[in-house]
């Protein structure tokens, strides 16, 4: 729980996943966090607080800003390549991870942070202006301010624009539901394959991140790919990318992508060194190895292993030098053009042509 206490006149969402204890608290049934709260007080996550009684949202209508990525970084490989995706987050987050890259965001006191607001409305008309074929939640987890992501989604969906998810699945089976019920696509983070990593350096567990990676993959039709930020000394044993890699395939099957994506010191993780280029080549080969299809190095400059190949000819498909994209050997349907086989993912058409550009917008 927060020690910050929620201002009397502050506009805030009510929300639908809470109930009153005996005790006269009240619990959020959000996330597996459960935080039981008193009046004025807030979860972990800094933006769900009690008020008169109830869980209200603090942050709906916030931003802490708006900018135009490649899909790739969030990283979606096989979810329309080459499109720009309308990014933003919020404040705060549902864990505590001590390695976060995004601490600025996700850490940050609200008042700190939200210099931008706008309407679910105007989300999806900035997303029709720009051309973008989806909008990312991103930079901060979406779980914590899913009120607001729903009706964006919603909003979007009316303009044919696509609703893109990342997050750490760390959320409770009811909003779970309700909340991938409106995502087109999910990149969610398997931060490591132990208990004792999830417990030691997120303050959150194991178990809840699978049954949501199982959940999306096998009760909804929203896309999945998965992302490890492979950390040295805690996470990047050969044998938990075995383990890891092994139970992937088993319960979501082979053709999830999977990101072995490159740590750098930040946050409360200074003093790990960041991840070397082998190891995330390593985590590569040993997730081909037993049977993923398709497996990339993130956070690092290598074309080959950024690059998508034919799990059966072999053929390079898509070609990636960062975010930009190079040769295309896919038919407009997503088949590779020698074998014939299916690249799973969502191809719609040829390649786009939005390359490694960031550009932050304002809306308002």
């Amino acid at each position: 729980m927060s020690d910050v206490p929620l201002d009397a006149d502050q506009i805030t969402t009510p929300t639908e996943y809470w109930h009153v204890l005996e005790d006269g608290r009240v619990e959020c049934d959000l996330c597996p966090r459960r935080c039981k709260l008193h009046e004025g007080q807030r979860g972990l996550c800094f933006v769900r607080a009690r008020q008169h009684d109830r869980i209200v949202l603090t942050t709906y209508g916030r931003s802490s800003g708006f900018c135009i990525d490649p899909i790739e970084k969030k990283p979606l490989n096989h979810f329309l390549p080459g499109t720009p995706v309308l990014s933003f987050g919020t404040a705060g987050c549902n864990l505590a991870c001590k390695f976060c890259q995004n601490w600025d965001i996700s850490k940050s006191r609200e008042n700190d942070t939200l210099a931008s607001t706008a309407s679910p409305e105007q989300i999806a008309l900035a997303a029709e202006q720009y051309e973008c074929r989806s909008v990312a939640y991103t930079y901060n987890d979406p779980v914590i301010f899913m009120e607001y992501a729903i009706d964006i989604a919603q909003a979007c969906h009316e303009k044919d624009i696509k609703s893109v998810a990342v997050t750490a699945g760390y959320i409770e089976e009811q909003p779970r539901e309700q909340f991938f019920k409106h995502m087109d696509a999910a990149n969610i983070d398997l931060k490591a394959f132990t208990e004792d990593f999830y417990h030691k350096l997120t303050g959150a567990h194991l178990q809840p991140v699978l049954e949501t990676l199982q959940y999306v993959k096998q009760e909804t039709n929203v896309w999945l790919e998965l992302t490890t930020l492979v950390i040295p000394g805690k996470n990047d044993s050969e044998a938990e990318f075995e383990e890891m890699t092994q139970w992937v395939v088993e319960h979501l099957g082979p053709d999830v992508p999977m990101h072995f994506t490159a740590f750098h010191p930040d946050w409360k993780m200074l003093d790990i060194p960041p991840t070397s280029h082998q190891s995330l080549i390593e985590a590569v080969r040993i997730a081909r190895r037993n049977g993923v299809h398709y497996a990339y190095a993130g956070n690092v400059h290598d074309t080959f292993y950024g690059s998508t190949w034919c799990h059966s000819c072999g053929e390079l498909l898509i070609e990636r030098d960062w975010y930009r994209l190079g040769q295309w050997n896919l038919t407009d349907n997503g088949c590779c053009t020698k074998c014939g086989t299916q690249c799973p993912g969502v191809f719609d058409g040829p390649a786009g042509s939005w390359g490694d550009k960031r550009q932050p917008i304002q809306i308002s």
